[in-house]
């Protein structure tokens, strides 16, 4: 007699560990009642056609009065690298007499206080910046700027005046597969707002894919808060930013890279910082979030840092060599438009070739000369380039000299 297919894969899943069943449960219970649908980063009703734009009008500034701009974003979790590159830019506009308000487009309407106080607790830096939720019109505001895909569609759809321009961080095409959201992640760059373009890799992405014109605003790099510190230990071991639900972060090419590095270099600690991890193949020490200066520390304690990115390159790898430890990336030709320091280790996007390329690192003769060599390779980079374009474009848009 033979079983059921219900009885034989009950049989198969007891013998599954726990952790794997509460998994495994939970996925058929995120397909079941459609949670993905969650995802999505803006409501329907928001959603703008380039095809059909509304009309919005354009706000004389007064003269003698403090212009005043919007800045509409998803709620920042503590920590998270673009908010922290939009917030310095925020900054740069209030220094330069702009009146700057963060407007939050939350879609599941959670707790404004909440929001405030991860702002003012995390980026105490903006205590002077205005927050409040997007209202279901956006008036008011001499410009408004959009920080995303789908913050660029709610402004095209409620801001019914004002300038409006577009901090653009990556091409947010390349985070989803070719589909909806593909659609209309390339729709926002035609609504018709002044494009700003972080890097060569996004502006030149922008003109041979959609022919889109835009400012270029260079890259920086925070050497005040990432630099050398004294020590008299030696460097060991390597660190690896672990974002779990950002694919483009290549999570899994680095967890069997480490896997791989582990087993050459049993010796060699791995440390861990950013998402919550369990279940590694491997033995790490787990730092969850840190603050800067907490993660340049770390950064000066080991020799290297898997730093991945399969879009737009993260602030890390320059990060990493400001505080003497080596970055090893993924091969990329747009990544190399924006990174060129010397200091960084390229190598094929394979786990088995990211792992030579760290233990290559490791093997190095002398790390304290390496160390203070590639914190040489980005000496007296900053933000301040950055900050200054952006400022500068605000002010043209608004006719202030």
């Amino acid at each position: 007699m033979t079983s059921s297919p219900k009885r034989s894969i009950l049989a198969r899943l007891r013998r599954r560990s726990p952790s794997y069943l509460l998994r495994y449960a939970a996925l058929r219970l995120y397909e079941k009642t459609g949670a993905a649908q969650l995802l999505f980063p803006v409501l329907d009703r928001d959603l703008a056609d380039s095809s059909r734009l509304r009309p919005f009008r354009t706000r004389a500034v007064t003269p003698g009065s403090r212009p005043s701009v919007a800045w509409v974003i998803h709620p920042p979790t503590p920590g998270s690298g673009g908010h922290t590159t939009l917030f310095r830019m925020v900054r740069a506009a209030a220094d330069a007499g702009f009146a700057c308000t963060l407007l939050l487009y939350d879609l599941h309407h959670g707790d404004h206080r909440y929001y405030h106080d991860v702002i003012r607790h995390a980026w105490p830096s903006l205590s002077d910046v205005g927050i409040a939720m997007v209202g279901e019109r956006i008036s008011g505001y001499d410009a408004v700027v959009a920080s995303s895909w789908s913050t660029a569609h709610v402004i095209a759809s409620r801001a019914v005046e004002g300038k409006r321009l577009y901090f653009i961080q990556d091409y947010e095409p390349f985070f989803t597969p070719r589909g909806s959201e593909y659609a209309y992640a390339e729709d926002s760059y035609r609504l018709g707002f002044r494009h700003l373009a972080l890097g060569e890799m996004v502006q030149g992405l922008l003109r041979d894919e959609l022919g889109v014109a835009s400012d270029l605003i260079p890259f920086g790099l925070d050497t005040r808060t990432y630099r050398l510190l004294p020590s008299t230990t030696e460097r060991r071991g390597v660190c690896w930013y672990a974002k779990t639900g950002s694919d483009r972060r290549g999570y899994r090419h680095a967890v069997r890279a480490l896997q791989l590095f582990h087993e050459e270099h049993p010796d060699e600690p791995i440390h861990v910082y950013g998402d919550a991890v369990s279940g590694l193949p491997f033995p790490v020490t787990h730092h969850g979030v840190l603050s800067a200066a907490r993660l340049n520390e770390l950064y000066n304690t080991v020799v290297a840092g898997l730093a991945l990115s399969f879009t737009n390159v993260s602030l890390v790898p320059e990060e990493l060599l400001a505080a003497g430890a080596i970055p090893v990336v993924n091969e990329d030709p747009h990544a190399r438009m924006v990174l060129r320091a010397p200091g960084v280790v390229w190598a094929a996007a394979t786990p088995a070739a990211l792992a030579d390329a760290l233990g290559s690192v490791l093997a190095h003769s002398d790390r304290r000369a390496r160390a203070a060599a590639a914190a040489r390779s980005v000496s007296g980079r900053s933000w301040d380039p950055a900050e200054e374009a952006v400022v500068e474009v605000l002010r043209e848009e608004l006719g202030i000299a």
